[in-house]
C-alpha cells in the first residue's frame, strides 16, 4: 500500500495514475513544461475544456503539489499564473513520453 496526500492506493502505478490521471491533468502538465501560464493562456491551449473542469484540475494539482498557482493582488485586475513545482518537474520526462507515443500512434495506425 502507498500512501500519499492522505490518500492510499494499491500499488505505485495506481498512485501515479492517481495524481496525473483524468482526462485533462496530463494535457494541463504538458503546456506547463517550461514556461508559466495564465489560467485564460490555458483555456487558450486547450478550447474543449470546461472552465469548471480546468478549475478543478488545477485546484486538484495544486493540493498534490504538483503545480503552484502565484496570485498577484498588487493591482486590478487579479492576476493568477501556474507553473510546475520542483515535484511536477519529475514528471516533464513521463509526460514527454506520453507525448511522443501519442505522436508515433498518429504516424503509424492513423
Amino acid at each position: 500500500m502507498h500512501k500519499f496526500n492522505g490518500r492510499e492506493y494499491p500499488c505505485c502505478a495506481s498512485l501515479t495514475m492517481g495524481i496525473i490521471g483524468g482526462k485533462w491533468k496530463t494535457v494541463i502538465l504538458y503546456h506547463l513544461i517550461g514556461k508559466t501560464l495564465r489560467y485564460n493562456e490555458l483555456r487558450k491551449e486547450m478550447p474543449s475544456v470546461t472552465e469548471r473542469t480546468l478549475s478543478l484540475q488545477l485546484k486538484t494539482l495544486e493540493e498534490d503539489g504538483i503545480i503552484k498557482r502565484k496570485v498577484y493582488t498588487s493591482k486590478p485586475p487579479l492576476k493568477v499564473e501556474y507553473s510546475l513545482t520542483d515535484l511536477g518537474k519529475t514528471l516533464i520526462p513521463l509526460i514527454q513520453s506520453i507525448a511522443e507515443w501519442g505522436d508515433s500512434v498518429v504516424e503509424k495506425y492513423s
